[in-house]
C-alpha cells in the first residue's frame, strides 16, 4: 500500500480496505426495487480461477450458521485454518482458539501469520474480521438465510454483507499474493474473532492475552470502510472509517417503600423514573469535532450546498461550540450521532403486581459515546441530570474510551488508489461509526485501527446487516478481492 507497503523494495505490494457508507448519504437516494449497478468498464478483475476459488470459500463461510449458541464457530475457523495450510501458511503460523466469552457458549479465534520473508524490523500489520453472525429465523426470510443463493446479480445470505464478505476477500486476497510469490517486509496476521456481534471477548484478548501473538503497528478492519453507490451507479463515495463511538449502557433505578395501590401517594418509582426520562429525552450533551469528523462535514458541507443542512454543516465548522448549528444537524435523520455523545432509553422493568405501589423501576439507557471521552464523564453528566435520588450504573460491563485512529496518509494515499483502481471518481470519506466493532476494543488498547473494505453496495436498498434478505452485490465479491490485493 505504497508507503506503509510490507513487502521487499521493488515488489507492489500495497494496502487494505469495510463498511458500507449508507447512513447520510442512503437517505437522499429514493428506495426502488433494485438490481446493482454495472461492474466498472475498466480496471482489473478477478481471474476465473480465483472467482470459482472465492465463491467456494464464501459458499461455505454463510453456510456455517456462525450463531451464538449453535457451536459452529469453530468449525468454521477449523475449516478456514485449513485453507490457509492449504495455500502455503505452516501449521505452527495458524492457530485456532477456543474461548468461552459466556458460560455455555463456546467459540473460537483465528490467527494466521504470514511471516516476513525479509524482515525490515516493522511491526506486523493485522487484519480483523468476525466470524460470527447474528441469527436468522427462516420464516422470517425470502430464502433460507443459511444457504448462499445467487440470483439477480446479488449473493443472499446471513453474513454475506456483516462480515463474511471481508472476511472472505481478505483471505482470498492474501492467499492470491502468496501464490503469485509476493515476499512480505514485514508480518501480516489475519486476526478473526468468534463473537463481535455478542460480547466482544475475542478482541479483548487480542489486545490482552494473545496480544504477544499480534502486537502490530496498526490493524486494518474489514468489519468497517466500503462503498455506495445510486440505483444509476454512480458513486455516493466510500468511506475510510478512523473512530468508533464507545458503547455504553447504564442501569437508571428508583426504588421505593412501595404500597397498597388502592392508597397512591405522590412518590411513586414509576412516575420519578418517567421524569428522569423526560429530562434525558431532552438533554443534548456538548458538541465536538474531532479530525476525523471535521473532514466528513467538509465533505458533507460540499454536497450539501446551499441547502439549510450545508449552512448548518459549515457554521458548525467555523465554530465547534456551536450548538444551535449541531442540533439543525442531528436533527437530519442521516446524520444522528455525528455531532456528539447520544443517550436513549431502550428497555424497562418495573412493579411487581398490578395491585400494589412499585418498589422498583428500572430503565436502560444505551449511550454512544465520543471517541476518547471516558464512559465514566458521561455516567457523572447523567446522575447530573437526574439528581441524587436516581441510581445509575454501567449495566453488563464499563466501556473504555476509544479513541480516534490519526489520517495516516500512507493508510489514507493506499485506501484512495485501491478503491480508484475500480472506481476512479469515487471520493474518499473519512468516517466515525456511530457503532461498534472490534476494532473499538483495539484503538482502546492504543493501536491505531482503519476501517478499509472495498465492498460496496446500493443504498439504500442494500442496507440489510442483522436485517431480512442480507445480501450484496455478487460483483461488489469479486471486486472486494481485488481491493484487498492492490
Amino acid at each position: 500500500m505504497g508507503a506503509i507497503s510490507t513487502h521487499a523494495p521493488g515488489s507492489a505490494f500495497e494496502q487494505m480496505r469495510g463498511l458500507i457508507l449508507f447512513g447520510a448519504l442512503a437517505l437522499a437516494v429514493p428506495a426502488a426495487a433494485s438490481t446493482p449497478p454495472s461492474a466498472p468498464k475498466q480496471g482489473p478483475r478477478l481471474p476465473p480461477a480465483w472467482e470459482e476459488t472465492t465463491r467456494e470459500i464464501f459458499k461455505r463461510s454463510v453456510e456455517f450458521p456462525t450463531v451464538a449458541g449453535r457451536g459452529q464457530v469453530q468449525v468454521f475457523a477449523t475449516y478456514l485454518a485449513g485453507k490457509l495450510r492449504s495455500a502455503g501458511w505452516t501449521e505452527q503460523d495458524v492457530r485456532v482458539l477456543p474461548y468461552e466469552p459466556v458460560a455455555g457458549n463456546p467459540t473460537a479465534a483465528l490467527i494466521a501469520r504470514w511471516p516476513a520473508a525479509s524482515p525490515s524490523g516493522r511491526k506486523p500489520i493485522v487484519i480483523l474480521a468476525h466470524m460470527d453472525v447474528v441469527e436468522a429465523l427462516p420464516g422470517d426470510w425470502s430464502t433460507d438465510p443459511f444457504k448462499l443463493i445467487e440470483k439477480d446479480g446479488y449473493f443472499y445470505g446471513r453474513g454475506t454483507l456483516d462480515n463474511k464478505q471481508g472476511l472472505v476477500g481478505a483471505t482470498v486476497a492474501l492467499m492470491k499474493l502468496r501464490a503469485a510469490g509476493l515476499r512480505p517486509d514485514r508480518d501480516i496476521i489475519l486476526f478473526f474473532t468468534g463473537d463481535e456481534e455478542t460480547s466482544g471477548k475475542g478482541a479483548e484478548l487480542g489486545t490482552t492475552v494473545w496480544r504477544k501473538w499480534l502486537d502490530p503497528e496498526f490493524a486494518l478492519n474489514s468489519d468497517a470502510g466500503g462503498g455506495s453507490f445510486k440505483q444509476s451507479g454512480a458513486s455516493l463515495g466510500f468511506a475510510l472509517q478512523t473512530s468508533e463511538k464507545t458503547y455504553q449502557s447504564y442501569t437508571i433505578t428508583v426504588r421505593n417503600r412501595g404500597g397498597h395501590s388502592s392508597r397512591p401517594r405522590t412518590d411513586n418509582a414509576i412516575y420519578e423514573l418517567s421524569d428522569a426520562l423526560n429530562k434525558l429525552a431532552g438533554y443534548r450533551f456538548e458538541p465536538e469535532l474531532n479530525e476525523t469528523t471535521r473532514a466528513y462535514f467538509t465533505h458533507r458541507a460540499r454536497q450539501e450546498g446551499e441547502s439549510p443542512l450545508g449552512r448548518a454543516m459549515r457554521a458548525w465548522l467555523a465554530n465547534g461550540r456551536d450548538g444551535a448549528a449541531a442540533d439543525l444537524i442531528e436533527a437530519d435523520e442521516g446524520e444522528v450521532g455525528q455531532t456528539r455523545t447520544r443517550c436513549v432509553a431502550t428497555m424497562l422493568k418495573a412493579g411487581h403486581a398490578d395491585n400494589a405501589l412499585p418498589q422498583l423501576a428500572e430503565a436502560t439507557v444505551n449511550c454512544r459515546i465520543m471517541p476518547g471521552t471516558d464512559p465514566k464523564i458521561v455516567e457523572a453528566e447523567l446522575e447530573g441530570l437526574v439528581g441524587p435520588s436516581v441510581e445509575i450504573a454501567p449495566a453488563y460491563f464499563e466501556g473504555k474510551p476509544s479513541p480516534v485512529s490519526p489520517l495516516r496518509v500512507d493508510v489514507m494515499a493506499a485506501y484512495r488508489e485501491a478503491v480508484h483502481a475500480r472506481f476512479p471518481s469515487a471520493p474518499i470519506i473519512p468516517q466515525m461509526s456511530p457503532g461498534a466493532t472490534d476494532g473499538m476494543l483495539f484503538r482502546s488498547a492504543n493501536i491505531p485501527v482503519y476501517g478499509v473494505d472495498g465492498g460496496w453496495g446500493i443504498s439504500p436498498d442494500d442496507e440489510r446487516a442483522h436485517g431480512k434478505d442480507e445480501r450484496i452485490p455478487v460483483q461488489s465479491l469479486w471486486d472486494n478481492v481485488l481491493h484487498w490485493e492492490s
